[in-house]
C-alpha cells in the first residue's frame, strides 16, 4: 500500500543527486554535467527549496571524547495533545527528529545534547513540563553504527557522477584530493555550520557578512571543514516526495558480543538510515525509511535473515513527520523552515526553568 506521492520530475531528482555529490558546486559546474543551463538549474533549485520539496544543509560531524550525545525519547501525551506537543518540541535546537507514531508512545524524538547533564535538564525542565506530556522514556545512544540519514539517489549515471566529483575534487575530497585530519572547530567554524544548517549553498560573500569575517577567510574555512570531513551534508527531497515516505523505528535485542556485526549487517540494508546502540530493555534502535507501510515486514524479516541472533522487540511507524534533522515540516510534508541546531549556549535553561 503506497503512501507517498511524487511531484518531482527526473530533472529535479538529477539535480538533487548532483548536489548530494557536490553540495557547493557552482551552477556552471553542475551545468556541464547535467546538460541544462546554469540559470535553469538555479531557478529549478529555487523552486524546490522555496516550495519545501527539497533542501540542502550541513550539520557538524561530532567526534572525540567531548562530542555531544544522542538519545531516543518516547513521549506519552494527553488525549488530543500529541500534535501541539510535537509542534512545540520541533522548535527546539535539541531535537533532530520529531515523529507522531503508532505503538506504545505518541511521539518519538531524536535528541542531541551536549552531555548527560544537559539531557537531564532538557527532559526535566522542558519536555516533561509541557502541559500535554504525561511521561517520557529515554534510551541514550551509546554508539552510532550508521548515520547515513536520508539516502543518496541514483539518478545520475556513473560517468556523470565521476565528472562531477572530478570537477569538485578540492571541495569534495574525491580521488587525488588531500585528506585533512579533522580538527577542533573554531568559533568561526561553529558560526558557519549554524548558518549552513538551513542552506548549504549560501554564498561565501553572504556568510562573510553574517559572520563578520573576510570572504577569503570564509572560503578557506569552508574548504577545511568539507575537506577535513568535519561536516555531514544533507541534500534530500522532502520524505513525502522522495519515494520512501514512511519512517519506522525498529527496536531489537542481540547478544552483546554480536552488536557490532549485527549493526553492520543492518546498516547494509537499503532502508536503514540510522543504526544505534542504546541503553534500556533493548540494545539496538534502527531508524528506517520505507516505500510503504507493508515494507516494514520486509525489512524486519531481512534483519532477522541478515543477523540470525537478532530479536525484534518493537516497531513504530510515523503517522506524521514534524521534524527531520534541522528542518521543520508542515502537515503537507513540505519544509516550512529550519531550526538552528545551536548547542553552544543553553539559553533554553533560562527560558524553560
Amino acid at each position: 500500500m503506497p503512501t507517498g506521492e511524487s511531484v518531482l520530475g527526473e530533472a529535479d531528482l538529477a539535480l538533487i543527486h548532483a548536489l548530494q555529490l557536490a553540495p557547493r558546486a557552482s551552477w556552471t559546474q553542475l551545468s556541464a554535467v547535467l546538460g541544462a543551463g546554469p540559470d535553469t538549474l538555479a531557478r529549478r533549485w529555487e523552486h524546490l527549496t522555496t516550495g519545501g520539496y527539497a533542501w540542502a544543509g550541513f550539520l557538524t560531524r561530532h567526534q572525540g571524547p567531548r562530542a555531544p550525545l544522542y538519545a531516543w525519547v518516547e513521549v506519552d501525551c494527553a488525549a488530543g495533545r500529541s500534535e501541539d506537543t510535537a509542534i512545540e518540541l520541533s522548535a527546539d535546537a535539541y531535537t533532530l527528529g520529531v515523529h507522531q507514531v503508532t505503538g506504545e508512545a505518541d511521539l518519538v524524538l531524536l535528541v542531541l545534547c551536549p552531555d548527560l547533564a544537559a539531557l537531564d535538564a532538557y527532559l526535566s525542565l522542558r519536555v516533561q513540563r509541557l502541559p500535554g506530556v504525561i511521561r517520557s522514556r529515554t534510551q541514550v545512544v551509546t554508539g552510532v553504527h550508521s548515520a547515513r540519514n536520508l539516502w543518496q539517489l541514483d539518478q545520475l549515471t556513473p560517468r556523470q557522477a565521476r565528472q562531477l566529483r572530478g570537477a569538485t575534487v578540492p571541495a569534495q575530497g574525491g580521488p587525488g584530493a588531500v585528506r585533512r585530519r579533522p580538527q577542533r572547530l573554531t568559533e568561526l567554524d561553529e558560526a558557519l555550520v549554524l548558518e549552513l544548517a538551513g542552506d548549504a549553498r549560501r554564498s561565501a560573500a553572504e556568510l562573510a557578512r553574517t559572520c563578520g569575517a573576510s570572504e577569503s577567510t570564509v572560503r578557506r574555512r569552508l574548504d577545511a571543514l568539507v575537506g577535513g570531513e568535519m561536516l555531514i551534508h544533507h541534500c534530500v527531497p522532502a520524505p513525502r516526495f522522495s519515494g520512501r515516505p514512511v519512517w519506522a523505528l525498529i527496536k531489537a535485542d542481540v547478544p552483546s558480543l554480536a552488536v557490532v556485526s549485527t549493526a553492520a549487517a543492518m546498516a547494509r540494508l537499503r532502508q536503514t538510515r540510522l543504526v544505534t546502540s542504546v541503553t534500556g530493555a533493548h540494545n539496538l534502535a534502527v531508524g528506517a525509511w520505507l516505500r510503504s507501510v507493508s515494507e516494514l515486514h520486509e525489512i524486519t524479516t531481512a534483519m532477522e535473515r541478515a543477523a540470525p541472533s537478532v530479536r525484534i522487540t518493537g516497531t513504530s511507524l510515523s503517522l506524521r513527520i514534524h521534524k527531520a534533522g534541522a528542518q521543520v515540516l508542515g502537515a503537507d510534508g513540505r519544509r516550512v523552515h529550519h531550526v538552528r541546531p545551536d548547542l553552544r549556549t543553553p539559553l533554553w535553561q533560562d527560558r524553560f526553568s
